[in-house]
């Protein structure tokens, strides 16, 4: 049982860079955007109104792919990285990247993704989130290589 503690104390250690990392990602999904995530999905609980019910739902759908993503990032960092340093880099570029993805993703389609969630386009929040998990995906695929 004694060895154990060594394999806990690092679970430890790593979790609590970790958790931060992801704090800090949700914090910048949320101020690189000029929707308020939170306050679209809590309008759309507290009404009848079907537009501020589907604006809470495209903004659940984008906020959860990007954490979602962004968890998978975390990941590949945690498994594949030497010391916590390295963890740190790897879920700062992580973060750097998803937001990046995202900006590219509003250039590049014919529809304003900052327009259309606030408005309540569900499918675009969806699409959103899963471009977000499947950049996710890509870059922890990078962090291996």
């Amino acid at each position: 049982m004694i060895t154990q503690w060594a394999y806990i104390l690092n679970f430890l250690t790593y979790l609590a860079v970790t958790l931060p990392l992801l704090a800090v990602g949700i914090f910048v999904f949320l101020v690189t955007t000029p929707y308020k995530e939170y306050d679209l999905i809590k309008q759309g609980a507290d009404t009848s109104d079907p537009t501020k019910i589907n604006a809470a739902k495209a903004a659940a759908h984008d906020l959860g792919g990007k954490i979602l993503g962004l968890v998978i990032v975390l990941a590949s960092a945690i498994y594949h990285s030497v010391n916590l340093v390295d963890l740190v880099v790897w879920g700062g570029i992580g973060i750097i990247f998803q937001v990046i993805v995202f900006y590219l993703f509003e250039l590049l389609t014919p529809f304003r993704v900052l327009s259309e969630i606030p408005k309540g386009n569900v499918a675009v929040g969806i699409f959103s989130s899963r471009l977000s998990v499947a950049a996710g995906l890509l870059l922890a695929a990078l962090i291996s290589y």
